[in-house]
């Protein structure tokens, strides 16, 4: 029997094709439900790419004839995102460890001078205070300060003195007056996104290299549609953009943030090895002494599991590979760079977070024997330049003339992410391009 009125049973699963790109310009294509988020995107190209899933991975929007980018938010649906894009736009897959940085340490993201109501309390409130006004929807703390703004169909920038609240984002058209007769609203955060500017000076005569935008994310807007900013320096940049994500998103944001966590501590019930009683009754000893003795205090402890194991790859290495290989053997490192400029070692620590700790190596572009540390510390980037120095025949590396040496540059990385030595802070975060 032929039923001619015959439906599907059930709801119609819509699926869309996204391609996504690498940091080298490689392409995946992948078939993705309509309902996917950003994060469950993320997770999928972690597990076909044999990635270290540790939370910090995002979905990039970049469009580069307008030269923006944002990262997406974790619950967005990627599929709808992808409609209101240009053709000539593009999704990347990249580390953003600064995501969620400022539910971490929220005072390095509002300073008290931008914070409207830090300063009617006199910068009394805690950290954790701090957030929740910002969460809570019955609370209105606002961010304040001058931003150079571009003025609509011109080149020109106009200093002006701005407040960033839950309704929008205004300029005084007084002064620092924040009178609503002298309020003026310029951009809507419920039906606009914000983005970096990343040719902002190039492109768009930006006063400096902090610009970010609002652009309006219903439909295909262009250039002359977007509202262009421009911030003093990176720490006020931040803020502004921080502020615009917890106004448009509030508890979302937490939620997304606090997820990863859960699953973590749920998985940890069910995922923990399971040790026999002589295994857990292993302690670290050392013998260099007369005697043996107790290893205590942890981190002693895995410096010297680090010590033994470099001890134990020099011992079992044919010495002819040992002789080859060992001055190579950093290459394969996620943190070597190899041979990139001081200014592309800038702009991968930017697109990855600016959070203290995130680290690279590369070639010293000055000295070809030598290397350098590129590390980002309060939101600024430093390199110390790590030499060579040869000592009874062998060669040892160093970024402190000398003081510390070793053998090779994994060694050296391994002691500075335990010890924060002569540098401003531990290395923690390894800048990371993967291919897809």
């Amino acid at each position: 029997i032929v039923c001619s009125n015959y439906r599907p049973v059930g709801p119609i699963m819509y699926k869309g094709i996204v391609k996504i790109f690498s940091e080298d310009g490689m392409g995946k294509v992948v078939e993705i439900p309509a309902d996917m988020t950003a994060r469950d995107l993320c997770q999928l190209l972690v597990y076909k790419s044999h990635c270290v899933d540790d939370n910090s991975w995002a979905l990039v929007e970049h469009h580069p004839l307008l030269g923006l980018e944002r990262c997406l938010e974790d619950h967005e649906l990627v599929v709808q995102v992808q409609a209101s894009m240009n053709s000539d736009s593009r999704f990347l897959f990249r580390k953003n460890y600064a995501k969620y940085e400022f539910f971490r340490n929220p005072l390095t993201f509002f300073p008290e001078h931008m914070v409207a109501w830090c300063q009617e309390t006199n910068g009394t409130i805690p950290p954790s205070q701090l957030l929740q006004n910002f969460l809570a929807s019955s609370s209105c703390p606002e961010i304040q300060g001058y931003l150079y703004v571009k003025e609509l169909g011109r080149k020109s920038w106009k200093k002006l003195y701005m407040f960033l609240r839950r309704s929008g984002l205004y300029c005084s058209t007084k002064g620092t007056s924040k009178e609503p007769r002298h309020l003026q609203l310029l951009a809507d955060l419920e039906d606009s996104n914000i983005f970096t500017v990343i040719t902002g000076k190039k492109q768009h005569s930006a006063p400096t290299e902090y610009a970010f935008c609002i652009k309006p994310n219903k439909g295909r807007a262009e250039l002359k549609e977007l509202r262009m900013l421009c911030a003093e320096d990176e720490q006020s940049r931040t803020c502004w953009m921080t502020a615009f994500r917890l106004f448009k998103y509030g508890i979302v944001l937490y939620q997304n943030y606090k997820i990863p966590q859960q699953r973590k501590t749920l998985l940890s019930h069910f995922s923990a090895p399971v040790r026999s009683v002589s295994e857990n009754s292993l302690v670290a000893m050392d013998f260099s002494g007369r005697i043996g003795r107790v290893i205590d205090n942890p981190v002693e402890a895995q410096s010297a599991a680090m010590e033994e194991g470099h001890a134990w790859r020099v011992r079992h290495l044919p010495g002819f590979l040992n002789y080859f290989f060992e001055p190579f053997i950093h290459v394969a490192q996620l943190w070597f760079h190899g041979r990139i400029t001081r200014e592309e070692s800038h702009r991968i620590i930017h697109q990855q977070g600016q959070v203290d700790g995130l680290f690279l190596l590369r070639v010293s572009q000055s000295n070809p024997k030598a290397f350098v540390l590129t590390l980002c510390h309060h939101q600024k980037i430093k390199h110390f330049q790590i030499l060579p120095c040869e000592e009874d025949g062998q060669v040892f590396f160093s970024l402190d003339d000398g003081s510390t040496k070793f053998t090779d540059l994994i060694q050296l990385v391994e002691f500075y992410q335990l010890n924060r030595g002569v540098l401003p802070c531990k290395l923690r975060h390894p800048c990371t391009i993967v291919a897809l």
